[in-house]
């Protein structure tokens, strides 16, 4: 695998459309059977999906943009929330590299994916080439953050060893590899999380990802998903009193 983070000029919010961004800075010799990754900081800036820091109180905005929330606590004040059916702290809100302002999760990061995969296959006719719309996250119990994808297109999710024998002929029940959030942790790990100006990047030599000729279909999508009482996590995320977000919706009968 080969995993090439591509720089940029630095973005500010409503400044450029992504697809000027891409026209600007993606190469044009991309290999057939790639994947871009694309920050959902730099979708964002793209969007305009900013607040100003001095109009409203982070909170409010966390509940604003949040599924389910718990209010903020423990020794560092964070909130958690789940947010597009991802456990995430404060929404995904950010405000490192925001110019004075809160980044907001893009409006519809799986829509985004879709048009960018559209872009690509147009401009790249006759190459198979994959999106992942990439934020970062903590790991429960271990320091640092590591790259998630919160939206693909072009390439399926899984590599599925459910029915399959192992080595020694042992049947896989559950075991699937989640390739998109693999390849998600990769590419973050070599975009930075700092100031290394560099949203985008280009994955390639990539054997084991299965490509598709379409974005993922409904089904896809929501084999991605779980609901917190069938989580493996289930003990974990239904012990705490979760409070609704933007949407009417509660773990917990």
């Amino acid at each position: 695998m080969i995993v090439k983070p591509i720089k940029t000029s630095t973005i500010r919010a409503g400044a450029m459309q992504l697809v000027e961004l891409l026209n600007r800075y993606l190469p044009d010799d991309i290999p057939d059977r790639s994947v871009i990754a694309i920050t959902s900081k730099v979708i964002s800036l793209c969007e305009n999906r900013v607040v100003p820091v001095i109009s409203i109180a982070k909170d409010q905005l966390i509940k604003q943009e949040s599924d389910l929330y718990i209010p903020k606590s423990g020794k560092y004040g964070f909130t958690f929330t789940v947010t597009n059916n991802t456990l995430i702290p404060s929404a995904g809100i950010d405000e490192s590299n925001g110019d004075g302002n809160y980044v907001l999760w893009p409006s519809d990061p799986q829509a985004t994916a879709n048009s960018v995969r559209d872009y690509l296959t147009t401009r790249f006719p006759g190459r198979q080439i994959g999106v992942i719309v990439t934020d970062s996250t903590s790991t429960p119990m271990r320091r640092g953050t590591s790259g998630i994808c919160i939206a693909h297109s072009g390439f399926n999710a899984f590599n599925d060893y459910v029915g399959k024998p192992d080595l020694f002929n042992r049947i896989y029940r559950t075991s699937k590899a989640n390739v998109s959030g693999g390849l998600a942790a990769a590419a973050v790990v070599t975009m930075g999380e700092g100031t290394e100006s560099a949203p985008l990047c280009l994955i390639s030599d990539i054997d084991f990802v299965q490509f598709q000729d379409r974005p993922p279909n409904s089904t896809e999508l929501e084999e991605l998903r779980i609901s917190i009482d069938d989580d493996v996590f289930a003990p974990f995320l239904s012990a705490v009193n979760w409070k609704s977000g933007k949407q009417p919706e509660k773990p917990n009968d």
